[in-house]
């Protein structure tokens, strides 16, 4: 079992230690860590977490193993510096970093310390996510022409000015670090490297000051063309289907990735003929946190490789240039 300590107990941070306490053989919390200690006083309290308001009383503590970190973006580099140098493990929520070279640093210094880097990308671990990587890596669905996807809601609208989520700063252009960076995971880990973006952002609701539309379109080294789409100001859509020259498939999810639900697989493979299949969703971010646990104790290598933790903030990086300055951006 790893003895971990959360960092950051807001929403996200909240929903990872009840995610993973009692229902993980992997990995534990003792330690929770937040800025402002009154207001995760309860949650300490309910799962018995020493709770203090300095990151380097996680750091300093001999039987802390891990870090789990659910902080603002801008954070992210010093303080995965900082568990590298303890020789601590460090998950990483995402997005790893704001900019390629910060993402470098980041991802150097673990390696230098022998320590594994996990990420939040709990998507790939959706049933109907990995049957349709499943699908593409067979080659199934032939050559891969196009993909396009949303993922939109609501979670995040109306939220308090002075809220980092809504700060251009730690979250640029509108969605991306929401729900983009987890789409341009999958398409990286489906389809490879990305050659060039062009995006556009949009804030339809003043209360979300760094936006609340984007969309983007992407094309791959490969010669395959992809789009995506999100809304932080309506009621969950989530939508993810791929062309190619033998079938087409698409995914429908009916529930947040927080929450257990189901999603819907339909593929065609001629004109007029659908075949729909269901699944039940899993735990993502219990699989997600329990994989890198198991790279941890040397297991399994790490899902995520180091090409694709930097190719996908490089894309993010090249996203949010395009987003600010109306063109398109060649990686």
């Amino acid at each position: 079992m790893i003895n971990a300590a959360i960092i950051g107990l807001g929403w996200w941070g909240r929903h990872i230690v009840y995610t993973l306490e009692g229902k993980s053989d992997k990995i534990s919390f003792s330690r929770g860590v937040d800025i402002y200690p009154d207001t995760a006083a309860d949650i300490a309290q309910e799962k018995g977490l020493i709770l203090t308001a300095d990151y380097s009383d996680a750091l300093n503590d001999l039987e802390i193993e891990a870090i789990v970190l659910a902080t603002p973006h801008s954070l992210h580099e010093e303080q995965i510096l900082a568990a590298a140098k303890a020789g601590k493990h460090v998950f990483c929520e995402k997005p790893l970093a704001l900019n390629l070279a910060s993402a470098e640093r980041s991802v150097a210094a673990c390696e230098e310390a022998g320590v594994v880097l996990g990420l939040g990308h709990e998507r790939r671990f959706e049933p109907a996510m990995q049957e349709i990587a499943r699908l593409v890596a067979s080659g199934d669905l032939g050559t891969i022409m196009h993909v396009e996807s949303n993922f939109s809601h609501d979670k995040l609208a109306n939220l308090d000015g002075d809220n980092w989520r809504v700060s251009t700063k730690e979250s640029p252009a509108a969605a991306m670090t929401a729900t983009g960076i987890h789409t341009t995971d999958a398409y990286i880990s489906m389809f490879g490297a990305i050659e060039q973006v062009f995006a556009m952002a949009a804030t339809r609701n003043p209360a979300n000051a760094n936006g609340d539309v984007l969309t983007f379109s992407v094309k791959f080294k490969s010669g395959a063309t992809g789009a995506f789409n999100s809304v932080l100001e309506t009621p969950l859509y989530m939508r993810f289907a791929v062309y190619g020259s033998k079938a087409w498939v698409e995914a429908r999810d009916y529930s947040h990735p927080s929450e257990l639900g189901t999603a819907d697989v339909f593929i065609s493979r001629k004109e007029g003929e659908i075949e729909k299949t269901s699944y039940d969703d899993v735990d993502t971010v219990l699989l997600n946190f329990e994989a890198w646990a198991d790279a941890i104790a040397g297991a399994v290598e790490y899902h995520i490789t180091k090409d694709q933790k930097l190719q996908n903030i490089a894309v993010f990086e090249a996203i949010c240039q395009s987003a600010e300055t109306g063109l398109p951006i060649k990686l």
